[in-house]
């Protein structure tokens, strides 16, 4: 613990940005983009006070003695979200293992620069989908970040995710007899899963965090289906006994029985979930279900003539479950897997959602408004009107155009303070 502290402490003068938010702060913006209605509003001022948004439009006056942000010659729109991220790892991952090659320590200040690198993005809100074996380090992070000690967005995070021995998150490749660390809590037994729900409970996570199918190398090719980790009752006793401390599951599910029973019983959101079927994607509307797709991570091979015939055959479904899914009307929230991508670079999928068949403005909504109410947050932030968190970020041209500029994020500001201008 000591010596985490000593990074936090190194890390807070070298990268925290000067901020100061102001009780009084008026943004005169060029034009505003109202993400609920789809409109562009023109020569806006957004007036907010003490980090939250007070009035909203062309004719408000600006009070004497309030700080003016000049943004006339902008865009401006609510920060955006990310709903799976992995501050705790890096891209190189799966070539320089972590766990047997880095501290927790050092994870945790790989963590703080990741935290910051993606609300300079102008993603002010994430939900960091498990410490990939780090423990309780996004804890850590998250609760350094809400503290004001370092820069970061607004986080929830999922501390270790529950998997099975011989499945997702179990150590590969080392031999029998060599007892390393695991990147997730190996919940062989009903008991060991009651347990581990309880201790992330106690250690403060926001979510439980479920693979309730493997990993991509667990694909049946000849058919495309993953592979179930957990069957029916014991994915029950997962989410009854996170209700009981009012904590909302995310299933890890590509498809198959895994993701349909944990749909069908009360998992809050499936992620990524490439090779989901119709009857799910039909109870997901049903019952309201989120789906976080995180499109890109899947294309990190290389080049499409590079890819592998696996890594060909998830894209080719990703593609199409998309559009299925985005045709019956399930809640899709923008997610992106970063960690696996390079943090910062979160803006990456937006081009490829709309790509797969997305309008414009539902994409902008994916990654605002849907992933508010996806982690709770709909009164909170994700839109641009009085009493909602001051986080508002800006770009030179209008998204609505043109997607890609969301990669280009001039001026974010998180509840208030700013952190680019």
């Amino acid at each position: 613990m000591k010596y985490l502290l000593s990074i936090i402490a190194l890390l807070l003068f070298a990268t925290a940005p000067t901020v100061q938010a102001q009780d009084l702060v008026a943004i005169r913006a060029g034009a505003m983009l109202d993400v609920e209605t789809g409109q562009v509003h023109r020569n806006v001022v957004l007036l907010i006070r003490n980090g939250r948004i007070e009035a909203v439009g062309a004719n408000v006056a600006v009070p004497k003695g309030a700080e003016v942000i000049d943004l006339s010659d902008q865009f401006v729109l609510p920060g955006l979200m990310d709903a799976h991220t992995h501050l705790l790892i890096q891209p190189d991952y799966a070539s320089n293992n972590p766990i047997l090659n880095k501290s927790i320590p050092f994870r945790t200040a790989e963590g703080i620069a990741a935290a910051k690198a993606t609300l300079l993005a102008g993603f002010t809100t994430i939900r960091d989908m498990d410490s990939e074996g780090a423990d309780w380090a996004d804890v850590a992070i998250r609760d350094a970040i809400d503290k004001g000690l370092v820069p970061g967005p607004h986080s929830q995070v999922a501390t270790r995710a529950l998997s099975i021995t011989g499945g997702y998150m179990n150590q590969n490749g080392l031999a029998p007899q060599i007892d390393v660390p695991q990147f997730g809590f190996l919940a062989d037994s009903d008991d060991a899963i009651v347990a581990e729900i309880r201790r992330e409970y106690k250690y403060g996570t926001n979510w439980i965090k479920l693979y309730a199918t493997g990993t991509t190398r667990h694909i049946n090719l000849a058919d495309m289906t993953p592979l179930p980790q957990f069957d029916r009752d014991q994915i029950a006793l997962v989410i009854k006994e996170a209700a009981r401390f009012r904590i909302p599951v995310a299933a890890h599910a590509y498809g198959g029985p895994g993701a349909y029973d944990a749909v069908d019983l009360g998992a809050r959101s499936i992620e990524h979930g490439m090779l989901l079927d119709d009857k799910t994607l039909d109870l997901m509307v049903q019952k309201g279900t989120f789906w976080v797709p995180t499109i890109s991570v899947y294309m990190t091979e290389g080049l499409p003539a590079e890819w592998s015939a696996r890594t060909t055959a998830i894209v080719k479904a990703h593609k199409a479950t998309f559009a299925r899914a985005y045709k019956k009307g399930v809640r899709i929230a923008y997610g992106t897997d970063a960690g696996a991508i390079p943090h910062g670079e979160n803006a990456i999928d937006f081009a490829l959602m709309v790509d797969y068949g997305m309008s414009t403005i539902d994409a902008i909504r994916s990654a605002t408004i849907v992933t508010a109410d996806l982690m709770g947050l709909t009164e909170e932030t994700g839109r641009l009107s009085p009493g909602m968190a001051a986080d508002i970020i800006a770009v030179e041209g209008n998204p609505l155009d043109d997607i890609t500029q969301l990669k280009h994020v001039s001026f974010v500001m998180k509840a208030g303070h700013v952190y680019k201008n």
